[in-house]
């Protein structure tokens, strides 16, 4: 493999050109990695020890002295230990006046302490300048590469100059700083590394809620009633049949839930006559999931495909068609060839293929590496317009391998629909929903709502006015 040149990274730098002295207190994982990638950028390194003598494994070029030693090498100083070992720390205030103290510490639990770990580091030392910064960045992130791990770095800080020398530090390093404003908002800052993929709680608890229901629904239909019928013994089907079921249904379900958010905020836009009042909170939510959303849904789309591929192997598969074949040969007899049952058959597979195909492309343009080579008009055509036309072909797919069995009474198990029949109810109301709001009536006057334009506008100040007839008219669009 081509070893990659450093040269081409824009945390690079020339170690020739001066750069000012940093301070670390502690010398754990992160305090060396942080320095080493300091010392590779240029900057002079003094860590501050309890036990100067003792420090081993420290990067080459850096400097070992004592806490109120090294605190006067810089005005800089990083403290990389825990909260719980700040007391030291008071014993410095004198030395580390008007200083710049960066925390970069985390807690075990969110919300562990009362206030945050950054705001305790300016109550102990209250003649510094704290600032909160490097704690979303992990000492692997660090030698292995900004490349290879997020860029971002969230900053927090009252002083303003301070927490712009650390803002340029991160720069220095090739990441990326984030200004968050105050050092009130330091708690937010150390809750994010705890936070266990926030964005995606909702589509798995819903994804789950989903096949738990239409599992158990589809067991009572296949399972559950044959053996009270009839007694036999069809369990086999929980294995393949059942959720080979349950996943496409699954994924039809969430692909629509994706687009019934913005069908839904469409209309409170319409009711509302403008575009600038907030949605609930459950509803934007519900919209910042919906990339999760699709994603989860796509991979179950993909298990359906996998679970389609493995049934001619299957042993009750092959018994069955080995049991039709003798019993055709021994009758004589041979099923005629329909041409109608030939084209919903090749219906149903090609328009599944071609659903999968889209979704697939949707789940590709969704991931960053592919979203940020495109433009917003590129992005929104790929996510709306094919997203609604992969919608259309999986709920036509759906629909066409139920044929006249969704509506024939033959095919009501202790009057339960059949599970495909209740997965097309959220994907129809979507479609239908959106036939409506594209029509040009109705489109027309949403695009001016989302242009600015407001239907119980005030006259403005500079003596801007709306005709009372031009209200009217506007109005009677809705």
């Amino acid at each position: 493999m081509e070893k990659t040149s450093t040269d081409a990274f824009p945390f690079t730098m020339n170690s020739s050109e001066k750069q000012e002295t940093v301070c670390i207190f502690g010398t754990g994982d992160f305090g060396r990695s942080l320095a080493l990638k300091m010392l590779q950028c240029g900057y002079s390194i003094v860590f501050g020890s309890r036990n100067p003598q003792k420090s081993s494994l420290l990067p080459n070029g850096a400097e070992v002295l004592s806490y109120s030693e090294a605190a006067w090498k810089s005005d800089i100083i990083i403290i990389a230990v825990h909260r719980e070992h700040y007391g030291f720390l008071t014993e410095l205030t004198e030395v580390l006046k008007g200083k710049t103290l960066v925390d970069i510490s985390n807690n075990l639990k969110i919300n562990q302490y009362p206030e945050s770990n950054a705001e305790y580091l300016a109550q102990l030392v209250p003649g510094a300048h704290v600032v909160k910064a490097f704690n979303t960045i992990s000492a692997w992130a660090l030698q292995s590469g900004a490349l290879d791990a997020n860029r971002q770095v969230f900053v927090c800080g009252n002083d303003s100059k301070a927490k712009q020398r650390v803002m340029d530090i991160v720069r220095t390093l090739g990441l990326t700083p984030l200004d968050q404003g105050s050092l009130m908002a330091a708690k937010e800052i150390e809750n994010y590394p705890l936070q266990l993929f926030p964005m995606w709680k909702f589509p798995f608890y819903l994804s789950a809620f989903l096949c738990v229901f239409f599992f158990f629904y589809c067991v009572i239909r296949d399972v559950i009633y044959p053996y009270v019928n009839s007694g036999k013994d069809s369990t086999f089907r929980m294995a393949i049949s059942i959720p080979n079921r349950v996943f496409p249904i699954a994924a039809l379900t969430l692909l629509a839930l994706v687009y019934l958010p913005g069908v839904i905020a469409a209309i409170l836009q319409l009711y509302r006559g403008t575009k600038y009042r907030r949605f609930p909170d459950w509803l934007d939510h519900w919209m910042l999931c919906r990339k999760q959303l699709g994603l989860v849904a796509l991979g179950f789309a993909s298990l359906h495909v996998l679970y389609t591929l493995v049934i001619p192997i299957r042993y009750y598969v092959r018994w069955t068609m080995k049991n039709r074949t003798i019993t055709q040969a021994t009758a004589k007899r041979e099923d005629p060839f329909s041409t109608s049952t030939a084209w919903l058959s090749d219906s149903y597979i090609a328009l599944g293929i071609l659903g999968f195909f889209l979704f697939v492309l949707l789940g590709i343009t969704s991931l960053p590496s592919v979203s940020n080579t495109v433009n917003w008009r590129e992005f929104r055509f790929v996510q709306s317009k094919l997203g609604y036309l992969t919608l259309i072909l999986c709920t036509a797919h759906t629909m066409v391998y139920g044929g006249k069995r969704f509506l024939s009474p033959s095919s009501l198990i202790w009057y339960l629909p059949s599970a495909y029949v209740i997965a097309l109810i959220i994907p129809c109301i979507v479609l239908v929903i959106k036939f409506v709001l594209v029509l040009p009536c109705i489109d027309k006057t949403l695009t001016r709502i989302r242009q600015g334009w407001e239907r119980n506008a005030k006259p403005t100040l500079n003596g801007e006015r709306y005709l009372k007839q031009s209200s009217v008219h506007l109005d009677s669009e809705l």
